[in-house]
């Protein structure tokens, strides 16, 4: 049995969420969150909350067993950019894109080790 939490338009570049994404994936969920609330970065703290949220998801189904939850798949797509313009030398504008991203927190029930 699978559960997702989805959060979308999430105003940081989608590659600084990949590198924790990379970090987490297959472990029991609870390591996970545990691992994320001492990392340093940003996009760490933002991943926590999206896997709380998929673990309270999975608490409101009373089939499955909040302690056997895997993190079987963490993604994390590109959003729409923000454009901005900085002013340059000699009257020109060099254009700024302030990236968004999409990221999905997929738990499973499986087997901890």
């Amino acid at each position: 049995m699978e559960v997702r939490a989805t959060q979308r338009h999430v105003r940081i570049s989608p590659q600084k969420v990949r590198m924790i994404a990379d970090a987490i994936k297959g472990k029991p969920a609870e390591d996970a969150i545990n691992a994320l609330k001492f990392m340093p970065q940003k996009s760490a703290g933002i991943v926590e909350k999206i896997m709380r949220s998929a673990v309270a998801n999975a608490d409101q189904n009373t089939s499955i067993d909040v302690d056997e939850l895997i993190v079987s798949n963490l993604f994390v797509d590109q959003g729409p950019s923000l454009k901005r313009f900085k002013a340059r030398a000699r009257g020109r504008g060099a254009r700024i894109l302030k990236r968004t991203s999409h990221i999905t927190v997929v738990l499973s029930e499986g087997l901890v080790h």
